[in-house]
């Protein structure tokens, strides 16, 4: 296979970075082979800072933003938008809270200006707060018919017990009618701020130009009374497999998660993980897992695995989709795999068609700005290095099979699972 074009990868020569005087990161690389610009970013204020009591007020606050600021109504903003054909919208993390916008090159300034307004100056009018309350409440009473959503939210449950990872960042029905207008208010005001936040601008503008933009919108954002996000407390693993069931009536399909603690994103055995995950679950059609429970079995609609790595501890699962009556026989068929997996780890040919799989498709990933957009958000976040995309190649091909199998031995013991069904 061709080595990847290094020069046509995001490296030192064409990202430029720089840090305002107030925190502000800011990342920006040019692409004039298109008249369009991406902007995306986070800022620490995620659901870390929710109490149990008003789980989901971080979501709450980051959905009203552009409800209204003390410039412009709701209408407004979303006229002055779609006038120019532009985007922008806002999201919550558990440790971050992020948004993304796109819109011509020409338009940045308009997509700034609306992006310091919502975070700056939120007016949370009462009439769409509690129109926003309604379609929250909504979207939790789908949530709560749906298998895979709960499922999904049981695994977290046992998986990190007792832990911030447990708690769904969109909260629970109880929580988000507890929610106050002074709630959001305070939220705002206490939490959101500079330091911290990081701003990717990438498409038809020069990285002076671009810089000089953000500025002018954020340059002047203040730091003074902006809390600190609180620490992540350490997590207790299991010591023995903990299986639990949601009950939901009326349905004909459970979904299943079978799975483990995984590594941090900056864990040194990242790649080697991803890699053996990538056999176990992914590959072809859905790896091993697919090949075993769906295709030979005839035991799921859908099975695959994920690795799901962050800042503190991560999971390792396989998900599937599956008739009630064969849940014991599709998690027993999971975990015999499993155990085939950390037994004998993974062949020269999966090594070699994944290392291929991965090389092939990081240049395609990048094809558009809102690719490169996240390459670089990435790159940021988890402080790769701005050479991380021109070295990805050597981190792929440095991975070996004994490396996948001593990954696979650390994270995942048949005999100490988390086991979550959600079903009829």
């Amino acid at each position: 296979m061709e080595p990847t074009k290094k020069n046509s990868l995001p490296g030192p020569d064409d990202i430029y970075r720089e840090v305002l005087s107030n925190g502000i990161t800011v990342l920006t690389r040019s692409n004039f082979h298109s008249p369009s610009v991406v902007i995306t970013g986070f800022f620490s204020a995620g659901a870390l800072f929710d109490s149990d009591e008003k789980l989901g007020l971080a979501d709450f606050v980051t959905s009203a933003l552009m409800r209204g600021t003390k410039k412009r109504s709701f209408d407004e903003i979303y006229q002055a938008l779609e006038s120019v054909g532009a985007s922008l919208g806002f999201n919550t993390g558990v440790h971050r809270s992020g948004f993304h916008g796109r819109s011509l090159a020409e338009d940045l300034p308009l997509l700034l200006s609306l992006l310091s307004e919502s975070l700056t100056q939120p007016a949370f009018p009462k009439a769409e707060l509690e129109k926003l309350r309604s379609q929250i409440l909504t979207g939790l009473a789908i949530r709560a018919q749906d298998t895979s959503d709960m499922a999904s939210m049981l695994f977290d449950q046992i998986l990190f017990k007792d832990h911030p990872y447990s708690r769904p960042e969109d909260g629970y029905t109880e929580t988000i009618q507890r929610i106050t207008r002074d709630d959001l208010v305070k939220f705002q005001r206490e939490t959101y701020g500079p330091r911290g936040m990081v701003i990717v601008i990438v498409g038809a503008v020069k990285p002076e130009e671009a810089i000089r933009q953000v500025k002018r919108a954020l340059g002047g954002w203040p730091v003074k009374g902006q809390q600190e996000a609180p620490e992540l407390p350490s997590l207790k693993l299991l010591k023995k497999t903990v299986s639990k069931s949601h009950k939901i009536a009326g349905k004909s399909q459970s979904d299943l998660i079978v799975g483990t603690n995984g590594p941090e994103r900056k864990n040194s055995e990242f790649m080697s993980t991803l890699v053996g995950n990538n056999v176990l679950g992914q590959f072809g059609m859905m790896g091993r897992i697919g090949e075993v429970v769906r295709e030979k079995s005839g035991l799921a609609y859908y099975a695959g695995s994920s690795l799901n790595a962050g800042f503190g501890p991560g999971s390792w699962e396989v998900s599937a989709g599956v008739n009630p009556q064969n849940i014991k026989k599709a998690t027993d068929l999971i975990i015999s795999e499993l155990k085939r997996f950390v037994d004998s780890g993974i062949t020269s040919d999966e090594l070699a068609d994944t290392q291929a799989n991965f090389i092939g498709r990081l240049p395609l990933s990048l094809e558009s700005n809102g690719g490169v957009a996240n390459a670089l958000l990435n790159i940021e976040r988890y402080d790769l290095g701005l050479d991380y995309y021109r070295r990805y190649e050597g981190l792929v091909r440095e991975v070996t099979g004994d490396s996948v199998l001593a990954a696979a031995r650390k994270f995942i013991d048949p005999n100490t699972l988390a086991i979550a069904v959600a079903g009829p």
